[in-house]
């Protein structure tokens, strides 16, 4: 299966699990009003819980697709998750998706014995949104403006990895190191062009990318410590003739850049 394919496939999949979770939120609010069907009592029972118990996971699998093919709307898919840590209160506006999987529900007003807002219209609303900017990822595939050359790009990187996955297993541990680590070269160019960080080498090395894009809030320190790591095991491959390295240190080259071609964009 191409990395194409593989997209389609966990997109499609995505919004269908949206689909469903969608309906739960739904029938919940349909349910609360009274106005539930007797002929969806059945339906209701099928995505009992879908929402609360699978949006979380949903959540982090949708953020990386848009991240990927909808950088520019990530931000505002973030938006209707995440409260305001200084919103001075809760009313129709600032109330989140986070607001509800954490419990929090508008309580009824003593005074005037009106509900403030609508918490379930809320969150049906703003998952409403997030659904259909998921789903707009769709069309991506089909536009002749979506530029298919990271997808392609990652398919030459799956292959260059497997050849050097080849040369380990029958001992060609440099030649290995070596091809990896062209591997996650290529990748660190192109996680910079995704972000528009300039690259002003005219020859830049595996460190000059892995600093790059933690100076620009790019990379976290952890995950800059890990890309130093694989530089550092790529240049005793290539570099350092005073001792040859393991094969357990080539295979941890090897699996390292395959971990960040495939999270790291």
């Amino acid at each position: 299966m191409t990395n194409l394919e593989r997209y389609k496939k966990d997109l499609s999949r995505l919004i269908e699990l949206g689909n469903e979770m969608h309906l739960d939120l739904t029938l919940q609010a349909l349910e609360k009003q009274g106005k539930l069907d007797k002929s969806h009592q059945e339906t209701k029972k099928k995505v009992s819980g879908a929402f609360d118990g699978k949006y979380q996971k949903w959540y982090t699998e949708a953020c990386a697709v848009i991240r990927q093919l909808l950088p520019n709307r990530l931000d505002e898919f973030e938006t209707f998750y995440k409260a305001d840590p200084k919103r001075k209160s809760v009313d129709a506006t600032s109330y989140k998706i986070q607001d509800w999987l954490m419990g929090l529900r508008a309580r009824l007003n003593i005074y005037t014995g009106e509900m403030p807002f609508d918490d379930f219209g809320a969150v049906i609303m703003r998952f409403g949104v997030q659904l259909q900017i998921l789903k707009s990822a769709e069309s991506r595939f089909e536009s002749s403006l979506f530029d298919i050359r990271q997808l392609v790009q990652a398919d030459l990187f799956d292959s260059e990895l497997a050849s050097a996955r080849e040369l380990l297993r029958n001992g060609f541990l440099r030649a290995a190191g070596v091809v990896a680590g062209v591997v996650l070269e290529k990748h660190l160019a192109q996680v910079c062009s995704n972000h528009g960080v300039t690259v002003r080498k005219k020859h830049p090395t595996i460190a000059d990318f892995n600093d790059l894009l933690k100076d620009n809030d790019v990379l976290d320190v952890p995950t800059w410590r890990f890309v130093q790591r694989l530089g550092d095991l790529r240049n005793l491959c290539g570099h350092n003739r005073q001792r040859e390295p393991s094969e357990a240190e080539v295979g941890e080259l090897v699996d390292g850049v395959d971990k960040v071609s495939k999270t790291l964009f």
